[in-house]
Order: structure tokens, then sequence, then C-alpha cells
């Protein structure tokens, strides 16, 4: 019983070990089949053979990743959109209020710029015109009555002005003086109805009178019949009747009227200075008009 018990030790040995092999072996099949099916779908994904399959099995996934990947952004911008609308409606007002501010400077620089050039231009007015002298004023007010033409400047008597000087700008005559406080006075334009200048025309030495008139225009009266004069001839003060100093520019000559049965003709003028403009003008200080009404003899009346 011994022997044949240890007789059987081998075979049950051998039994085993043949078990395993067999176990192995499906199991290297497998392997050695799955490397080929890898290599050969490599293969294939190399040569292009594969493309219409993976874009078969990807396109729904990258659909479905799109799809949520646009809800996910749609929801993150609902839920910062309060913020960012704030933020930009902070930012326009703020950029608002710097352009405002950019703005204001722009026209404050604008009408510093304007008063320069206009104060060099007085400059060098004064400098062509030596024989005079002058007191610069700035207009602050303007007559609101329809009918007559008055400004108002920042100058007066405690600056040695007096009622009756001539008032300038560097294109012509603006008026004269008509009243005056201590500290501002009252111009009277040439355009307004109570003015009278005797002037002559430059070119063909006529002489002439220049009215204002209510309309604000100014017009030429009082031309000799038999005198010829050309639209656009200039109109300056001939400095008869000792109201202005002689040469002042007036305006130009635009339209002439003549008619049959009066003894003068007339004429409507384009005034040298415009008068809605006024900003700075110049007073001629050294200059006394002379009131020569007394020496003028009244009109008998029969």
């Amino acid at each position: 019983m011994e022997t044949a018990w240890y007789s059987q030790i081998p075979t049950i040995h051998y039994q085993s070990h043949s078990h395993r092999m067999k176990s192995n072996t499906p199991q290297s099949m497998q392997l050695i089949v799955i490397l080929f099916v890898a290599l050969g779908l490599i293969g294939l994904a190399l040569s292009g053979y594969l493309t219409p399959v993976s874009r078969i099995i990807l396109d729904p996934i990258v659909s479905a990743q799109t799809w949520l990947a646009k809800r996910y952004q749609a929801i993150q911008s609902l839920i910062t959109q309060p913020e960012d609308i704030n933020s930009l409606r902070q930012k326009n007002m703020e950029l608002e209020a710097a352009n405002s501010q950019l703005q204001v400077q722009i026209v404050e620089l604008q009408q510093q710029v304007a008063e320069a050039q206009l104060l060099s231009t007085l400059v060098d007015y004064e400098r062509r015109h030596v024989e005079n002298q002058y007191i610069a004023a700035a207009v602050i007010a303007r007559d609101i009555s329809p009918f007559m033409h008055y400004v108002i400047i920042d100058r007066g008597s405690d600056d040695g002005l007096r009622k009756g000087m001539p008032v300038i700008t560097q294109q012509g005559l603006v008026g004269n003086i008509a009243a005056v406080t201590s500290g501002a006075a009252r111009v009277q334009l040439i355009n307004d109805p109570g003015s009278s200048i005797n002037v002559v025309l430059q070119q063909s030495g006529v002489e002439g009178v220049v009215n204002g008139q209510i309309t604000g225009e100014i017009e030429l009266n009082m031309v000799s019949k038999n005198a010829t004069i050309q639209p656009g001839e200039l109109v300056v003060t001939s400095g008869l009747g000792g109201k202005y100093p002689a040469n002042i520019v007036i305006g130009q000559v635009v339209t002439i009227r003549s008619e049959a049965y009066s003894l003068f003709q007339s004429a409507s003028l384009q005034p040298a200075v415009d008068f809605s403009q006024l900003e700075i003008v110049l007073i001629i200080t050294n200059f006394q008009p002379e009131n020569i009404t007394p020496l003028v003899p009244e009109s008998s009346t029969p």
C-alpha cells in the first residue's frame, strides 16, 4: 500500500503542470489576438479608413459637449450679467462726464484763442494808427429794444471815458459814447435811428450823410443827384461836423437809388462791422468831439 501511494505522487504532479500549460495557452492567444487587432485598427486609422466610423461615433459626443458648453456659458452670463451691466453703466457715466468736461475746456480754449486773435488784431490797428490813443473795452450787454441800437461796455468815467468819444474795432466805426457812469458806458451804434455821420466815398470823393435805420441797417443819403457813385465803393468818415475823426471805415455801397422827382440820390450800405458779433472795442480817447449845433442856423419856417 505504501509503494502504491508513492508511485502516484509523480502522476499527480504531472497532471497539475499539464493543466497549467493548457490554461496559459488560451490567455496568450487572447493577448496576441488583441495585439494584432489593435495594430490593425491603428493601421486603418493612420491610413484614413476609420475616419467615417470615427465621425459617426465622435460627432454626437462633440455635439453634446458643444451644447453643454453653450448652456454653461449662457447660465454663467445670466448670473454675471447684472454686475457687468452696472459696471458698463458706471463706466459710461464716467466717460460722459469726462467728455462734457473736455467739451467745456475746448469751448473755453476756443474763446481764449478768439479773444487773443482779436486783441492781436486791435494791437496791430493801434500800431498802424499811432496818432490816436485807445482804451480797450469789452461788450457786457446789448439793448433789447428793436428800435434802438446800443451796447454797454465795461469802461466808464473812472477810466477816462467821456460822452461823444468815438468807438471802433479793427474793421471800422462802431459808434460813439452816448452815456457814461463810473464803471460802464453806453455806446450808440451807427445803425441806430438817431445816428448821423458825415461821410465821403473814398474813390469818387462824393460827400454824403450816413443814417441808421429802425431795421438796423445803414443808408447813405444827401448825395448830389449829379454825383456818380458805384456799388462797392468804400465809405469813410469825412471829419466834417466834428463828431468823428476822418478816414474811419463805415462800409461799402451796395445798391443805389435815384428818384426822378428827388434832388438827391441814396444808397444802401453794407456795414464794415458786424454789430451782432461785437465783443471787444476800442475807444479813441484823445479825440474831443466838437458840438457845432449852436453854430448851425435853424431853418426858418414860413
